[in-house]
């Protein structure tokens, strides 16, 4: 099964966590599109020699690509607010679903504390929290769900 690994990835605690976690789903036998590893180097040819829009596009066209094609999407929800990013592929990955009435789980991870929609019952925005699935608060939990939809 194909999961897509939606996350923030723009510091290095980011990207370690995001790396050993796929490994980990990696080594019970899921496969794992994980962007900063697997998507567009931006340093590489053909990518190096991009305009900043033809970058833009190419990133874009990959990753729903690969949304469209996953069994799982799997957002990571931690930080301050869920990355924005991350939030528009939640909404192509929904909309794939539903839309079209595909089987795929949109499952998230939110080990962060804070909650600023506490007043709603939730420590996420309505809008991403309907839309998801299930939502864990711990990677036990996260790692059980996905074995158990395998």
């Amino acid at each position: 099964m194909l999961i897509y690994f939606a996350a923030p990835l723009f510091c290095q605690a980011e990207l370690e966590f995001n790396l050993q976690l796929a490994q980990k789903l990696e080594r019970r036998g899921f496969s794992v599109f994980l962007p900063q590893r697997d998507g567009v180097e931006v340093r590489k040819p053909p990518y190096a020699e991009m305009s900043p829009d033809e970058l833009c596009q190419v990133i874009f066209t990959l990753d729903r690509d690969k949304i469209l094609a996953a069994d799982i999407f799997l957002f990571i929800l931690d930080g301050r607010v869920p990355d924005e990013g991350a939030c528009v592929e939640l909404g192509i990955a929904h909309s794939h679903k539903h839309m079209l009435n595909q089987e795929k789980l949109l499952i998230g991870l939110q080990t962060d504390m804070r909650a600023p929609f506490a007043f709603l019952g939730s420590k996420l925005n309505a809008m991403i929290h309907a839309a998801l699935d299930h939502i864990s608060d711990n990677e036990q939990d996260l790692i059980a769900s996905l074995e158990a939809y395998k």
